[in-house]
């Protein structure tokens, strides 16, 4: 039985899969990276575990339409929506359980990840969610539709805290497009819409860190990422 809805794109394959609490968290945290690629070729999904339905800005349904304008400018080939409660995200059977189903649908070889240290309950909540989704999907007896399938690779991005990243993506070609990419999220900010010449605090923040970052990476910008297992990479391709 599906759990989940697509709100942009079919609903096939995916290369890589980013899990975002709410609306907006999959941009502000690895969009650049989502950007970079859906260019190169890559099937690339966005899926929201909640509808961000106790936000104090704007509705589900602006959300949902802002959800879908910024698709568009991540190239994504896929969005969907869980249907979670806002706010009460966390590690339970039953959303475990429609999680790991969407994981079988979808069958991505790389699942991006909030990171756990962060001070928002519903971005930690989600990570503990996704790894006992993890699990599941990969059972062959759980009481799941579908094949089973295993994840290749889990990468866990920058919220609110501080991570220490052992992966850095430059991203300073796609910088205009990952700030469009937010500004799409217009209920997010005062009066429901941002001027052309004004910047989004949220995107002043992150613009600092990923200055930050691409500094060590000797790139104008970067986004982060934390591998919590060894990454086995082939030399000859560098």
């Amino acid at each position: 039985m599906r759990t989940f809805e697509t709100v942009y794109g079919a609903e096939q394959a995916l290369d890589w899969l980013c899990l975002a609490p709410h609306p907006d968290d999959a941009e502000i945290g690895a969009g650049g990276t989502l950007i970079r690629l859906a260019r190169a070729g890559r099937a690339v999904g966005v899926l929201e575990l909640s509808r961000g339905e106790r936000g104090t800005q704007g509705t589900p349904e602006e959300r949902a339409a802002e959800c879908e304008a910024a698709a568009a400018i991540l190239g994504l080939a896929w969005r969907g929506q869980l249907g979670l409660p806002d706010g009460e995200l966390r590690d339970t059977p039953e959303g475990a359980h429609a999680l790991a189903g969407v994981l079988r649908a979808l069958r991505p070889r790389v699942l991006v990840v909030p990171h756990h240290r962060d001070r928002h309950p519903d971005h930690f909540g989600t990570y503990h969610l996704a790894r006992r989704a993890l699990h599941l999907a990969a059972l062959r007896k759980a009481d799941l539709d579908g094949e089973p399938h295993r994840v290749s690779r889990v990468l866990l991005y920058q919220g609110n805290g501080d991570i220490t990243a052992n992966v850095l993506v430059d991203v300073g070609d796609v910088l205009p497009e990952w700030e469009a990419a937010i500004r799409a999220h217009a209920s997010q900010f005062a009066g429901g819409h941002v001027s052309e010449t004004v910047t989004p605090e949220v995107v002043e923040r992150r613009r600092a860190r990923m200055t930050y970052w691409g500094t060590l990476a000797r790139v104008r910008s970067a986004e982060a990422f934390e591998s919590e297992e060894p990454l086995l990479v082939a030399p000859e391709e560098w």
